[in-house]
Order: structure tokens, then C-alpha cells, then sequence
């Protein structure tokens, strides 16, 4: 089963970042948190990718293309420009880039990679911005068991802001650094879907719509999207503070390490 990751927007709220380089090309821990991404379906069994490129995205191609010697001892013979590899440390990664736009929205994107998805009835798709410790098979199983057209992952994030309870004098009885969530349930973005998702993209470019408006309640309105609850680790690298607090977990025991 091949796993499409949008890797192509601008990455506006972590411009201290991404006006250098794409945002799913930002550093964890010495590695791109596209790396990442990508190590966690590795590790699960699913090593085939189509990733949509966009804003910068011939430095993803470079990465990928350039990969195996960046992860190799080599040795270069510049008189005869022979190369010797002695030891590698390369992944099986097998992964398609497909070019869908500097400004395209993500609708679009998945609708330019659709020839890319091959035989397969079914594909998972997912942000180049986030990671989790996500039980994939078990994504996969739900969704087969549903039988619909779309099943999402959903999570509950932890608040950005510390919570107190004071009494009636205002005295703190209580005080929760960055709690879990209000008992809401958001899109984690992690899914898997049936190629008859593309039956919604029939006769009319996508280019300018996100693939969570038009596309998403289009399945709402068809009852076939279903959501799978995640209760375990989740998080999105959406500003600066959340790489700073995504190194400092792999600094000690990243909770999303499941190779």
C-alpha cells in the first residue's frame, strides 16, 4: 500500500525555518521531519511513497536523489571520478516525487498524484509536518472493516496554555501545564483511502481547494468518511516552538521512535 504526503506549501507560520528550506525539510534531530514521517511507516511495513512537491521542492529531490552517499562511507578516485561505497546506511524507501504546484492547494496536489497510485485499491495519505506513534495496521484493518471511502485518524492535542481552577477567594486549587484536550476531536492526519476518493474530483481542477473543505465534506455529505480515535502520541510541527519541543523529545525518548 503506497502512502501519499503533502510536502509542497510554504510553511508560512515557521518562516524562521521554512524561508530556507521547504517545511517538511526541517531538522529533527539532525533529520528532516519528513524523514520521520516516513521512518514510522517504514517501520510498520509500508516503505512505498509519493510525496507532493511544491515550495522548494527541488531540494527534497536532491535529498532523495543524493541519499545514499549522504548515508554511506565512500571512497572517490577524483582521477578516474570513480566512487567506492564501503558501507551504507541507506533505508528502503522506494519513492515516487511528483511536481503538483508552487501554489497549488492540497486537494489539488491529490488530485495530480492519482496516476502515481498504481493497482492499489487502497492508499494512506499524510502532512509532511507531523508524527505520532499511530498503530498504522490497525488504521488499515479499521478502514477495511468500515468499508468506506475515507477513514481519518483522530486526536485529541494537548493545550497550548497552562489551566488553573481558583475558588471563589482565588486561590489556585489546581494548576495543568498544557493539558489534554477539551474533549474535542480534530483531524490528526493520518489516513487511508479508497481510490474511489477520486470520483469527487471528476471534471473540475482542484488547484485552488484544500483537500480538508470541498473534498472532506463532500464525504461527510456521502457517509463515507469514517474516523479512527488515536489516544496515544500526537504532534504537529505547526510553529517554531513545536520543533523546539519535538527536539528536546528526541533528545530523551521521542515517543514517536518506533524503529
Amino acid at each position: 500500500m503506497k502512502t501519499v504526503i503533502f510536502a509542497g506549501g510554504l510553511g508560512s507560520r515557521i518562516s524562521e525555518e521554512s524561508y530556507m528550506r521547504p517545511k517538511p525539510m526541517v531538522e529533527i534531530g539532525g533529520k528532516p521531519i519528513l524523514w520521520h514521517i516516513m521512518k514510522i511507516y517504514q517501520a510498520q511495513g509500508f516503505n512505498e511513497f509519493i510525496i507532493c512537491l511544491g515550495y522548494k521542492g527541488y531540494m527534497i529531490k536532491e535529498y532523495f536523489i543524493n541519499y545514499f552517499y549522504h548515508n554511506s562511507d565512500i571512497t572517490v578516485d577524483l582521477s578516474t571520478n570513480q566512487v567506492e561505497v564501503h558501507q551504507t546506511n541507506s533505508e528502503s524507501f522506494k519513492v515516487t516525487l511528483v511536481d503538483t504546484g508552487l501554489h497549488t492547494m492540497t486537494a489539488g496536489r491529490l488530485q495530480r498524484v492519482k496516476d502515481y497510485i498504481g493497482e492499489d485499491e487502497n492508499f494512506m495519505l499524510t502532512y509532511g509536518d507531523g508524527v505520532s506513534n499511530v498503530d498504522l495496521k490497525k488504521l488499515v484493518d479499521f478502514h477495511l472493516k468500515h468499508e468506506k471511502t475515507a477513514t481519518v485518524t483522530t486526536v485529541q492535542p494537548a493545550g497550548k496554555f497552562g489551566v488553573l481552577n481558583a475558588n471563589e477567594h482565588g486561590l489556585v486549587n489546581e494548576f495543568v501545564e498544557k493539558p489534554q484536550g477539551d474533549g474535542t476531536w480534530i483531524n490528526g492526519g493520518f489516513f487511508v483511502l479508497n481510490k474511489k476518493v477520486f470520483d469527487i474530483f471528476e471534471g473540475k481542477d482542484f488547484t485552488d481547494i484544500m483537500w480538508e473543505q470541498e473534498p472532506m465534506h463532500q464525504l461527510v455529505k456521502n457517509r463515507q468518511l469514517v474516523s479512527c480515535k488515536h489516544t496515544g502520541f500526537w504532534k504537529c510541527m505547526d510553529i517554531l516552538r513545536d520543533k523546539v519541543d519535538l527536539e528536546k523529545m528526541w533528545a530523551d525518548n521521542p515517543p514517536w521512535k518506533c524503529w
